[in-house]
């Protein structure tokens, strides 16, 4: 091994063997394992089916729209916010235990408070909801009625510029 350089100073180069030998050794590896990376499943695609007409809508869905002017209606029907409070428990006990849920439409326009409110009874009907099935418990072999889950969505208005 030469260790020294012009009057037996050492030499300041890098001994590059080890590094190659490294190289050589890694390049080999990934030549072995790259065919075997390369195993592909086959994998079957759904294809989309369009129909002329649009699905109906489940009928257990409770489904609350409130429009900008603060109109509410439920499914089809305008109603006032009291009027929600005492419709909206029936509906909600005709679901499932444990798979109640209320669709909430709002327009992105409006106040506030009308939100707040319909939301509330909302709440409410699900205590109410929740009470009758406690009362019933041995109908339901021990089970509560389980809160009600609401999904909220807002409705763009037609022409709304979009940022």
């Amino acid at each position: 091994m030469d260790t020294g350089g012009a009057k037996g100073k050492q030499k300041s180069d890098i001994n590059v063997t080890p590094l190659i030998d490294i190289v050589l050794v890694l390049l080999i590896v990934f030549i072995v394992m790259v065919p075997g990376l390369s195993k592909a499943m086959k994998v079957v695609v759904p294809q989309v089916v369009q129909t002329a007409t649009p699905p109906k809508p489940d009928p257990n869905n409770i489904l609350i729209q409130v429009d900008l002017d603060g109109t509410i209606t439920l499914q089809q029907d305008k109603i006032d916010t009291q009027g929600l409070k005492d419709r909206i428990p029936d509906a909600v006990m005709l679901q499932p235990l444990n798979y109640r849920k209320v669709f909430l439409k709002v327009d992105e326009d409006v106040k506030f408070q009308v939100m707040v409110d319909v939301l509330d009874a909302i709440r409410a009907a699900s205590d109410t909801a929740k009470k009758k099935s406690l009362e019933q418990l041995d109908k339901f072999q021990g089970q509560d009625g389980g809160d009600v889950k609401v999904a909220v969505s807002l409705k763009k208005r037609a022409g709304a510029p979009t940022t």
